[in-house]
């Protein structure tokens, strides 16, 4: 049997995150990696993730029988064109990107349909850089994978086994469907979260009531507006079309709901939170989105002095590392007294055994 060979230009979270995944389910297979973070590829080399570090996107790329590209979209036409002449007609060539047509339309440029099929691994973190990546980061997560109309039908069939034995969910479709799919669960909800805070802040009283109280509900469904402002520009840079149009749906919506609040609507309004609730609930817990779950506990404790250190020291000597910590000071929606956030769903899960076991009352989320 063949050694599986897999090539990566960037080794940051993602591509870090993937390479380590591989090598994890499939030890024999060999990884080589371009960056131009060479400390990076230094750690990686001696974590023995990758095999070999290549000084360059040279021909060391052409015995691969996958390659990912990994560093950052505004660099991908660049590295093409410089990987193009070194690229066998049986490579797999691959991205990470959250946008798809866009290079879709670059590899049709270069005359490489016949070998890319694009690839979005939904999941993330946010932190970044290898240092940060890890093999599980994948587990359970949707990989949509957009093959192009020419690619042949056993090369995406390989590239859905290798990613389903890294232990995350293959899904295939069209660029086109999912970049509107995108734009519909991530994208869409990034510019609704970022312009209700811009509201809120517009609207906030010179002693800054809002914000002070602004916790339980609205700080969770804003959540995501405390992302990276740069990526974000730029994937409504690159799905603009998609974004817009539900954005105009949306606003067409919430005028519809404008009119159910204008003439008192009991009825309307009742259906319009019952639907949503139903529908929410309908939602499957089994894997990650697009958006990164938070994992999170709140805890009744009472109010004296070092009960919070008291929690904090016992999770501690059980090895479970605490992300962030405070007080629940508006709990018009959210039950118990201490709001806890863990790194993963394990650390999270920990926590509920060794706190119940030590008589605390928890809510879960």
């Amino acid at each position: 049997m063949n050694t599986l060979t897999c090539g990566f230009i960037g080794l940051g979270l993602i591509g870090g995150s993937i390479a380590k995944a591989i090598k994890s389910h499939i030890p024999s297979s060999r990884l080589i990696a371009y960056d131009i973070n060479t400390d990076s590829l230094e750690l990686a080399y001696k974590e023995q993730v990758i095999d070999q570090i290549c000084p360059a996107i040279d021909a060391s790329f052409s015995s691969c029988d996958y390659l990912f590209l990994c560093a950052p979209v505004s660099h991908n036409d660049e590295n093409l064109l410089t990987l193009k002449p070194y690229l066998s007609p049986d490579t797999i060539l691959t991205d990470v990107g959250s946008v798809k047509t866009g290079i879709h339309r670059h590899i049709e440029a270069l005359n490489l349909q016949s070998q890319f099929i694009g690839g979005h691994p939904m999941a993330g973190s946010e932190r970044f850089g290898y240092q940060n990546s890890y093999a599980s980061l994948l587990e359970n997560a949707y990989y949509i994978l957009t093959p192009s109309d020419t690619v042949p039908q056993e090369k995406v069939t390989a590239y859905q086994t290798l990613t389903a034995s890294i232990g995350a969910i293959p899904l295939v479709l069209t660029c086109e469907e999912h970049d509107y799919v995108t734009a519909a669960i991530s994208h869409l909800p990034h510019v609704i979260a970022a312009s209700l805070v811009n509201l809120i802040k517009k609207s906030d009283s010179k002693e800054g009531i809002m914000k002070m109280i602004a916790a339980g509900g609205f700080k969770d469904i804003t959540r995501i507006a405390s992302s990276s402002p740069a990526m974000w520009q730029q994937i409504c840079l690159t799905n603009t079309e998609n974004i817009s149009a539900l954005l105009k749906t949306y606003i067409q919506y919430l005028t519809v709901l404008s009119s159910y609040l204008d003439r008192k609507d009991k009825d309307a309004l009742y259906l319009l939170f019952d639907t949503a609730r139903t529908y929410r609930d309908s939602f499957t817990n089994s894997s990650n989105g697009p958006i990164k779950a938070e994992y999170v506990l709140t805890v009744d404790i009472a109010d004296k002095p070092g009960a919070i250190a008291t929690l904090a020291v016992l999770l501690a000597k059980h090895q479970v590392s605490i992300k962030n910590i405070g007080i629940n000071h508006n709990r018009e929606l959210a039950e118990g007294a201490l709001r806890i956030e863990f790194y993963d769903k394990n650390a999270a899960e920990a926590a509920v055994n060794i706190l119940t076991e030590h008589n605390y009352r928890i809510h879960r989320r």
